[in-house]
């Protein structure tokens, strides 16, 4: 039995076969999946979808990619849609530096002062106005998940640094799990000091996914998830097709040959990890 603590159902690309998606997943010996809301309206559909499917329950949020463009009471919507007892998370939430306005604007390096364009100080400015909007809808979401009790799903992309000040804020307050996680074990065990969690997508499959695969291996076995991100990352060798919820056990496949231990073993173990950090209802 696996759970996938990370799906993004509600998108269009499982549209036109969700059921059938979730019928792999079973026979796969997927029993349980996350849908995990990246918008007030995508939260809406993962909630819609968790009543719908009991396999399915939800965790919703505001993705920082979107941050910028929430609505002022979009943690009165959040709060409100918690009160599905299907709702099990917060998130996805958390801090994306990856698509600042500065990465699309080309920069000349000039060995002068003062060699900045207009425009490379415009996209500076830019940038600071996304990283506050992230960060302060990043903080409120962990302020609604202590004030609910919930714990939270954290995105974080090429801003390490930024989110772990960010989330050592709340620590006593909630648990989290970094999604995706792709960093070595020294990030992991600095995530692990603060009480949260870390989780693997089939990034871990890939050839050149050496971090990744030396943090599965070396992980402890309690403080690890997995999870799909479909329809994102599938794993080898399904790697540039859809993604889907069945591809967990690939992922887990792999990372129980890199650990050296059954599959049976991980899929329990990280199947109990998912229990505990989400607090299903029964």
């Amino acid at each position: 039995m696996l759970t996938d603590t990370h799906a993004h159902l509600d998108f269009p690309d499982f549209a036109d076969d969700l059921d059938a998606v979730l019928d792999r997943a079973a026979a796969a010996g997927v029993t349980r999946i996350l849908s995990i809301g990246t918008s007030v309206e995508s939260s809406r559909r993962a909630v819609a979808l968790a009543e719908k499917y009991p396999q399915v329950f939800a965790v919703i949020g505001v993705h920082p990619n979107s941050a910028v463009e929430a609505a002022p009471d979009f943690i009165d919507d959040l709060r409100a849609l918690a009160q599905s007892p299907r709702v099990v998370g917060l998130g996805e939430t958390g801090l994306d530096y990856h698509r600042l306005p500065s990465a699309s604007q080309h920069r000349v390096a000039l060995d002068v002062i003062g060699d900045e364009s207009p425009a490379d100080i415009d996209a500076a400015l830019r940038d600071g106005a996304v990283k506050s909007a992230q960060a302060i809808v990043f903080e409120q979401q962990l302020d609604l998940a202590a004030e609910l009790k919930l714990n939270v799903v954290i995105h974080e992309r090429n801003a390490w640094e930024d989110t772990v000040s960010i989330l050592k804020n709340s620590t006593g307050r909630l648990r989290a799990v970094l999604h995706c996680f792709g960093k070595a074990p020294a990030q992991a065990d600095e995530i692990r000091a603060l009480g949260h969690l870390v989780s693997f997508t089939g990034i871990v499959t890939f050839k050149n996914a050496q971090a990744a695969q030396e943090t599965a291996r070396t992980v402890p076995g309690d403080a690890f998830m997995v999870e799909t991100d479909c329809p994102f990352l599938a794993p080898a060798p399904f790697r540039g097709k859809r993604c889907e919820p069945a591809h967990t056990r690939t992922t887990a496949e792999f990372i129980a040959k890199l650990r050296g231990e059954p599959l049976a073993a991980l899929a329990a173990r990280t199947t109990a990890t998912a229990d505990a950090f989400f607090r299903f209802p029964h």
